[in-house]
């Protein structure tokens, strides 16, 4: 029998293995649930992804890789005249706004790190690439203050079911950042 090609199978198998996760958290993720979701042979999910934790990794790179869409997207902090914290604090909301089953599906693959190793890399990418954005508004240090504040605020809300307070963010943020970012470098 010939092999049918199908140049799209491997993102299928990465699509499927999020909404797997989505649906039953990683515990419910195994190479035989997301073959059956993407409907492809359970050899296929092997052949592309040696290991459960390969799978994983794709999977965070490909949340990451929308994350840092998301903030490149909006633009308003290459603008100087942009108050950083006001823009992080509304893109906050607008994240935890949005699919709550996605933001959680998120933060589960980054907090898996924890406990696997292979996953810490692609998780740090994730803070270097927010942090990547906000080194033009301020210095290294304070950037990654920034994004250290941005994940407790997001976490909390998260874990408390309390709903996102965006004047809070906004002045914690604010505190953090410097008055004359110029003088900070």
């Amino acid at each position: 029998m010939a092999r049918r090609y199908d140049p799209e199978r491997r993102q299928r198998i990465i699509d499927a293995a999020i909404r797997v996760v989505g649906r039953k958290g990683l515990a419910g993720l195994t190479h035989r649930t997301v073959a059956a979701e993407a409907d492809v042979p359970l050899g296929s999910t092997t052949y592309h992804f040696k290991t459960l934790d390969d799978l994983m990794v794709a999977a965070l790179r490909q949340a990451n890789e929308g994350f840092a869409k998301a903030v490149a997207a909006r633009g308003a902090l290459e603008d100087p005249r942009t108050d950083v914290a006001a823009e992080l604090a509304a893109w906050i909301g607008e994240w935890l706004a949005g699919d709550r089953t996605h933001v959680e599906l998120e933060y589960e693959l980054y907090l898996a790190a924890l406990r696997r190793p292979a996953l810490r890399p692609v998780a740090a990418e994730w803070a270097q690439d927010l942090a990547h954005h906000l080194i033009p508004r301020t210095d290294p240090l304070t950037a990654r203050a920034l994004v250290a504040l941005l994940d407790g605020i997001c976490l909390q809300v998260l874990l408390t079911d309390e709903p996102y307070d965006e004047e809070y963010a906004r002045e914690a943020l604010a505190r953090i950042i410097p008055c004359d970012p110029r003088r900070a470098r």
